[in-house]
């Protein structure tokens, strides 16, 4: 009898070790955000249902509810925990900055900016929105662009005279490059990438292909 209590009380015991902690607070939402990056990927916006997000989590649809009354708050959620901001290269020269973080882009964005546009085609035709739109709400919108970073950083430097420059050209390296990987589908080729820098940009900066001084 003692044997068989002995025997009982080891496998409640493992039972009770191997049954999960409840998850609350961020530990849950996580969770949830990354079960709902799962859908998406796999299924696209038509299969991100709370029923499929929740069974994937381990949760019910009520607790999605609560935190996300509207699908889009959802998705937004999911997509602002999988959309990290870029670490912002400082090499000490704005050429090689605007190398580094178009590589970058596209070693790490590539695969993600395509996916997206795919796996939310429903999404922009429902909503009636784009991916530029959607990038807006992704990030605040006091927040700095990366290349508007790397020129700020420039004219400190000295490297770019402090003068007045549209913002379109400031982010323009960004804008080709996501526009050749939207076009072919895939990763934009390093000798494509060094052109756009070399030959576009900086020119339009004020700068020689390989770097310099601005005059001012």
């Amino acid at each position: 009898m003692l044997r068989r209590w002995t025997l009982g009380a080891v496998v409640s015991e493992r039972r009770a070790e191997g049954t999960p902690t409840r998850r609350r607070g961020a530990a849950l939402e996580n969770a949830i955000t990354d079960a709902a990056w799962e859908v998406l990927v796999e299924q696209g916006y038509n299969g991100f249902t709370y029923e499929a997000i929740a069974v994937r989590a381990g949760t019910s649809k009520p607790v999605l509810y609560r935190r996300w009354p509207q699908r889009e708050d959802l998705l937004i959620a999911t997509l602002a925990r999988h959309w990290r901001p870029l670490d912002i290269p400082d090499t000490g020269n704005l050429r090689q900055d605007a190398l580094t973080l178009l590589r970058t882009v596209n070693a790490e964005r590539a695969r993600t900016m395509i996916l997206m546009r795919i796996q939310l085609a429903d999404y922009f035709r429902e909503t009636g929105t784009n991916f530029s739109d959607l990038r807006s709400r992704l990030h605040p919108a006091d927040q700095t662009s990366p290349f508007a970073t790397l020129v700020d950083r420039a004219i400190e430097r000295g490297e770019l005279a402090d003068v007045p420059r549209p913002e379109r050209v400031v982010n323009l390296p960004f804008d080709l490059v996501r526009h050749d990987m939207l076009m072919t589908m895939g990763a934009v080729p390093d000798k494509a990438i060094v052109e756009i820098v070399d030959t576009v940009w900086l020119p339009l900066l004020g700068l020689p292909p390989h770097g310099g001084r601005a005059g001012r």
